[in-house]
């Protein structure tokens, strides 16, 4: 049977991802070469989980409690900075 919901309930149900650390599903993390590095921001435009950190000009860093080694922000680099490299765990 449908039931209507107000759109209160429905955002109290929704949570952040931000309460959920994901980074330990990843098999491979994004390493980034600052000297190949041009500060384009693809990198963070394009994480889907906002976990591109930049910390000053064509320096960047990564999340990795959130981080799940995707890649998009490698495959998006232009200058290949970023390498995915196998997690040593």
């Amino acid at each position: 049977m449908f039931k209507a919901l107000r759109l209160e309930e429905i955002y109290e149900k929704m949570v952040s991802s931000e309460e959920y650390k994901t980074g330990g599903w990843r098999t491979f993390k994004p390493v980034f070469d600052k000297e190949k590095c041009i500060d384009c921001g693809s990198c963070w435009i394009y994480c889907p989980e906002n976990s591109i950190i930049k910390k000053g000009k064509a320096d960047y860093d990564v999340d990795l409690e959130f981080c799940k080694g995707c890649g998009i922000c490698a495959n998006e680099c232009p200058t290949e900075a970023i390498k995915m490299v196998l997690e040593e765990k």
